[in-house]
Formats: structure tokens, sequence, C-alpha cells
């Protein structure tokens, strides 16, 4: 039986966790490969109004499904009573294999590097397990805790960004003609680079479903998960692409050129060598409210599926006060295992088409539904339908073409993932109520 407890996240919270999720280090790290695959700043900064557009979509469509069916579990949830609980299921050990501690266990690592960055006496190792722990037992300490902390952070994380626009920008050290249309731009956003790269961005805006994994607990979740999605993701698109057209003007484009440190390269060319650490301060802290928005959607999903599946069940342990004990404890001490075998990392290659196929069947899901039961109430509706979903659906068949083309093995893994649920899945059962 699943739990009843109080729906006490907020419109803000959610908000936070959708921009919280989505902000990570794809945007201070991946310009440098764009740059060298398509040397055009208006061809590279369309990738990101692309990226926003197609994740902006994506967002609507979710949002429609999550305000008809408010519970917990994300793609678990919806992909179960969309289509069959066996596609449900899928979804959800994607995310219990890879899809969120893979994620925590990365950002710790980055963290950690970046800290050690800024601060040389810190250990870059022990900053990385440390993050985890200290924001696992924050976990812990209960919703309203965790939910304020996580706003404010995240307040904190985007106007930290904004002043480092503001300040590139009135510094005049910026070359704006670099953003001007070239000849080849047509070509090359048609191109296979621009799709391979496109793939990166949407990686970089991965997390704009994030408010559909708490829907359960959200107050008023028929109005408040559409705007949560919608205004996080808005809020995340104007960061990038401003964050971006900075980068592109101010940074040194030789240096940068296929670099992973993009962020503070551009920093250190705009604001000389205090930016470098600026930037890695700037890219530090924001990550912990990343991996704290993994955490809180994560263990909530997690707890989803083990009040629903006998095999999985320690996921759904609550303590007194509800909170999922089980699936954040999981979540934690596999990300720390990660964290010290470094297997996560080709593990993130092969499971990225998996998400983003799981996406692309709940976008897919709004149109079946609208189909298949168009009798049940929708307090929210995809504006323009069905541009939007098929928009999203398109983007994804051609991303997902690509990724297949370039990386064959890690799809073949990815099928095999997909076998091992399925499985589990026949094995298990579901629970009693």
């Amino acid at each position: 039986m699943e739990e009843k407890k109080e729906q006490s996240i907020s419109l803000a919270a959610a908000t936070a966790i959708v921009v919280a999720s989505m902000v990570g280090t794809g945007v201070f790290t991946s310009l440098g490969f764009q740059i060298g695959s398509i040397p055009s700043g208006f061809a590279v900064l369309l990738l990101w109004v692309v990226g926003g557009i197609v994740a902006l979509c994506g967002a609507l469509s979710y949002a429609e499904l999550a305000a008809m069916m408010p519970r917990s579990g994300g793609e678990y949830h919806l992909l179960g009573r969309t289509y069959h609980p066996l596609i449900g299921f899928l979804a959800g050990w994607v995310s219990i294999t890879a899809g969120f501690t893979a994620p925590v266990a990365l950002m710790a690592m980055a963290f950690g590097a970046y800290a050690h960055g800024v601060w040389p006496a810190v250990d870059a190792v022990t900053a990385s397990y440390a993050v985890v722990i200290v924001l696992t037992l924050l976990r812990l300490a209960g919703v309203s805790f965790i939910a304020k902390f996580h706003v404010s952070i995240t307040i904190v994380k985007v106007l930290t960004i904004v002043a480092f626009v503001v300040g590139a920008i009135w510094l005049g050290k910026s070359h704006w003609e670099v953003l001007t249309p070239k000849a080849g731009d047509t070509a090359r956003v048609f191109s296979l680079d621009f799709a391979t790269s496109l793939f990166w961005v949407m990686f970089s805006y991965s997390g704009w479903n994030a408010a559909a994994y708490v829907a359960g607990d959200m107050r008023n979740p028929q109005r408040n998960v559409p705007l949560a999605l919608g205004c996080g993701t808005l809020i995340v698109m104007a960061l990038y692409v401003t964050l971006n057209a900075v980068f592109l003007t101010g940074g040194d484009w030789a240096a940068m050129n296929f670099k992973e440190e993009v962020g503070l390269i551009a920093a250190r060319n705009i604001f000389g060598e205090t930016g470098g650490a600026m930037m890695g301060g700037i890219i530090a802290f924001g990550l912990l409210s990343t991996i704290n928005a993994l955490l809180w959607s994560g263990s909530t999903t997690l707890r989803v599926i083990g009040q629903d599946m006998k095999i999985l069940r320690w996921l759904s342990a609550s303590d007194r006060r509800g909170e999922p004990i089980g699936a954040v404890l999981t979540m934690s001490v596999v990300a720390l295992i990660l964290l010290a075998t470094g297997s996560f990392r080709p593990l993130l290659n092969y499971i990225q088409a998996l998400l983003e196929l799981c996406a692309a069947m709940v976008v897919a899901g709004v149109i079946w539904m609208r189909i298949k039961r168009p009798e049940m109430p929708r307090s929210f509706k995809v504006p323009f339908f069905p541009l939007p979903p098929l928009l999203f659906i398109s983007v994804s068949a051609w991303m997902l073409y690509s990724l297949v083309k370039m990386h064959p093995m890690e799809t073949i893994w990815g099928a095999a993932t997909l076998v091992v649920g399925a499985a589990l899945y026949f094995l298990s059962g579901k629970n009693q109520d």
C-alpha cells in the first residue's frame, strides 16, 4: 500500500528542482567540442536555442501527463500508466541502474575537481565522497528543511551566473560579431555534427522533467507541475543562451577548441587570472544544488518503484516522518561505489540513448492518450498540440539515429540492460495492497 503523506513541495521548491537538475557541468564543459566541429558562433548558439525549445516541448508534454496522473515516479509512473506496467518498470530500471546514481557520482567527482582547483588544499577525492555523504544526511533531515535549503542554494546559483554574465558584458571585452550568420551555416545546421552536438546540448538540458518525479508530493500538482516544468525550463534556457553567448564572444576560441574546461578558459580571458578561480567557485557551488536535486527526485522515484515491486521492496522503506530512507541510502551507497571504481563513465555512455528513448516515449504518450483516453480530465493541455510533441519526437529520433550510428556497441549494452530489466520484472511480481 502506498503511504499517504502530506504534499509539502511548493511551486518554488519544484521549480528549483527543475533548475538545479538542469544546470550542472554540461553548459560549462561542452562548448569546446561544439566549436571544434561547428566553427560558427551563430550555428553553435543556435544549438542552445534549439535545445531549449526542444526541452520546453518535452516539458509541456510531460506536464499534460503528470497533471492527469499526479503520482511521483517520473517515467516509471507515466509510461506504466500510459502503455503497460512493463514499459514503466523498464524506465524505472534504467533510473535505478544509472539514471540517477551515475549522474550523482559524476557531479560529485566534478565538485571535487573544481573545489580542488579553487582551494588547492582541498583533496578532490575526499571532497567527492564528502559532498555525497553530507547531502545524503541533509536529504534525510526532512522535506521541509531540504526544500528551504534547496530553494536558497538554487537562487544563489542562478544569481551568481547572472552576475558573471553581467560582469562580462560590462567589461566590454565581448566581440559580438562572431554571433552573426556566415556562409555555410545552413549546411552546418543540417549536418551530422550538428545532430551529434545537439545530443550533448540536450544532455546539458536534461532535468527539464524533474518536477514529474516528485509530482505526488507537490501541493496542487495539477496546477504546479506544469508551472514548475515550464518556468524552470525557460529560466535555464535564458541562462544557457546568454552564458554561451558570453563564452563565444569573450573567450579565446583557439584555447577552447576541443577542451572541456571552456568555462574556466573563457573566465580567465574575460576577467584575468582571477576569472578561473571565480568560475571554478561558481561551478563547484552550483553542483551542490544539482546533486541535491538528483538525490531528491531520484529517491522519490525509487521509493515508488519499491512500493510496486516485491523484489525491490527495500526501496520503499521510510522513517517515521515518511522520508524515503531506503531509496536515499541505496542511491548514496551506489554513488559512492561508482566513485570508488570509476565505472560510471562507460555506464553513462551507453545509458544516454535509453534515457532519451524513455523521454521520447513519454512525450509520444501525450498523443497516444489523446486518442486512447480523450475523456480523461486534463487540467493542462499542451499548447499548439500536436506540434510540441511531434517536434520533440522528431529531434529525439534524429539524435538516437546519430548516436546508434556512431556508438553501436553502447547501444547493444543498452539493449542488454533492458533485457535484464524485463527478466527482473517477470520474476518479481507486484506488491500486494
